[in-house]
């Protein structure tokens, strides 16, 4: 059985191989190190001087991702507490609804909301914002509400024991002990919303993708290997900075 296995998986990659090749233009294939190599010529030097106006762009982005991490995060925490087995109030029909959300906003990419809300509010920051925040919240909802599930009940027990109120208990009880993992939550989501935030330029959302877009469509290589570092800068800032704050938090 062992080896009729191998062979089922050998003959599936041999058709899938098949598959691809019979769709595959292999000259380019072949030609891909010549036409790199003559990129790479064309973009080095970077064209240093044109740093001046990649300020605006990437500030942009920046709020972009903390924007629409904050956003998300507002409307996450609701959707955790509808979604937690031991905080919702109803398992047949809120609790279906929550992870319904949680399950729409993580399938869809930020780069697919980001062009159906340019189509119905226009291009521009705005669309970036709102693209960001629809795609973190499932993100957060989840990882909340996980850590909702897995708190102590014997303190939300002991407040309880005292007459306190529902929203007394998630003041007191429960909202105090998921405080460092929405913390983390927060600062690994926006880690991650600085990189989504750079490519959705490229659909007219705003941001350093916008720069990078122009400039590919004139083939400025040299602005593009200049808006890469830019990018690949910013990327490793925003890893720094979070895994610092994410050390202190732990």
């Amino acid at each position: 059985m062992r080896w009729f296995g191998w062979l089922i998986g050998l003959a599936v990659f041999l058709y899938c191989w098949h598959q691809i090749s019979s769709a595959t233009t292999w000259f380019f294939v072949w030609d891909a190190p010549r036409i790199a190599g003559d990129i790479w010529d064309r973009a080095t030097p970077p064209r240093w001087e044109y740093i001046a106006k990649l300020g605006r762009p990437i500030w942009d982005t920046l709020n972009i991702a903390t924007l629409g991490t904050l956003i998300s995060l507002l409307l996450a925490i609701p959707v955790a507490f509808l979604a937690a087995r031991n905080t919702t109030p109803s398992r047949l029909i809120a609790r279906p609804v929550a992870l319904l959300i949680i399950v729409s906003t993580r399938s869809i990419n930020s780069l697919i909301w980001a062009l159906l809300l340019i189509a119905i509010i226009g291009p521009g920051v705005f669309a970036g914002v709102v693209a960001i925040a629809i795609r973190s919240i499932g993100f957060c909802a989840k990882l909340i509400y996980e850590a909702i599930e897995e708190i102590d009940h014997g303190q939300v027990e002991a407040i309880t024991a005292t007459g306190a109120s529902r929203w007394q208990v998630m003041a007191f009880g429960i909202v105090p002990q998921i405080l460092p993992a929405l913390a983390g939550v927060a600062v690994f989501r926006w880690d991650i919303n600085i990189r989504e935030s750079t490519v959705l330029g490229l659909v007219g959302a705003g941001g350093i993708g916008l720069q990078l877009q122009s400039s590919l469509n004139v083939l400025a290589w040299p602005q593009v290997s200049l808006i890469l570092l830019v990018i690949l800068a910013a990327v490793v800032i925003s890893e720094w900075v979070s895994a610092k704050v994410r050390g202190a938090i732990i």
